[in-house]
């Protein structure tokens, strides 16, 4: 890791060797922040550390971008189902969050107990939801395909939302809880999908489309947001290439 000066700013650059780099490349992740330059694997580090410093106001420019964290306190804007849900703590309320109607109109969070422990209670709360959501959408998708998966986890990777094992495991990201159910289902359905096709072809999407008419709409829905859903809460269990990670890129001219 390298520190970068541009004007009165100072940011971390993390360098990367690759084996299969053959020159200089810059991501910023609009996820998580950071700023990675990936380099061939006998890349001069000197030379790295000149490209990064070389553009050194891009990558300040993307760091600009991406949407500050929100925490789930008191007071918070949380996503359910992709409607907005305020976080209102009450000293007369259950510990357990749950979802009831707000005094203002539109339905709200409410969870009491210690204050301190706020962020974690309803971070918890939203798996939950997300783990029965899910389960729901794909014990229907499953029966109308045919089909059984041998489990369902959630995770909380950055850059996958959902994923199926070879041995029949679905692998959900539990902020998919967050955006509209038609997302929810969507990716429900294309893994249930995968049970059948291990695979993307055009044999995968006719099951897909069939059973999601809207899978479209859903995808271009992720495309647009599905990133800004990572700005809520903690957490982050990695990445994994390749699957669509928000980034800006700059790569060597």
């Amino acid at each position: 890791m390298v520190s970068v000066r541009s004007g009165e700013e100072i940011f971390q650059v993390i360098l990367r060797r690759r084996h299969d780099a053959r020159r200089f490349t810059l991501r910023v992740s609009q996820v998580t922040g950071e700023a990675t330059l990936t380099m061939p694997p006998r890349g001069d580090v000197r030379a790295a550390v000149r490209f990064a410093e070389s553009h050194g106001e891009w990558i300040a420019a993307r760091l600009r971008r991406v949407p500050k964290r929100i925490e789930f306190r008191p007071g918070a804007i949380a996503l359910v189902r992709g409607a907005p849900h305020p976080i209102v703590w009450q000293a007369s309320a259950r510990a357990v969050p749950v979802i009831a109607p707000h005094p203002d109109g539109g339905m709200m969070i409410l969870v009491g107990g210690d204050p301190r422990h706020t962020p974690r209670r309803v971070q918890d709360f939203l798996r939950r939801e997300a783990a029965r959501d899910l389960e729901q959408a794909v014990t229907r998708h499953s029966r109308t395909l045919g089909v059984r998966a041998r489990s369902i986890t959630l995770r909380d990777q950055r850059t996958r939302w959902g994923s199926c094992t070879a041995a029949g495991r679905l692998n959900f990201s539990w902020r998919l809880i967050m955006a509209p159910p038609a997302v929810l289902d969507y990716l429900a359905a294309h893994e249930v999908c995968h049970l059948r096709e291990m695979n993307h072809s055009e044999r995968f999407w006719a099951l897909v489309y069939n059973l999601c008419p809207g899978t479209d709409e859903a995808e271009a829905w992720l495309k647009a947001h599905g990133a800004s859903l990572h700005r809520y809460g903690v957490g982050g269990d990695g990445d994994d290439a390749g699957a669509g990670t928000g980034e800006a890129v700059r790569p060597a001219v």
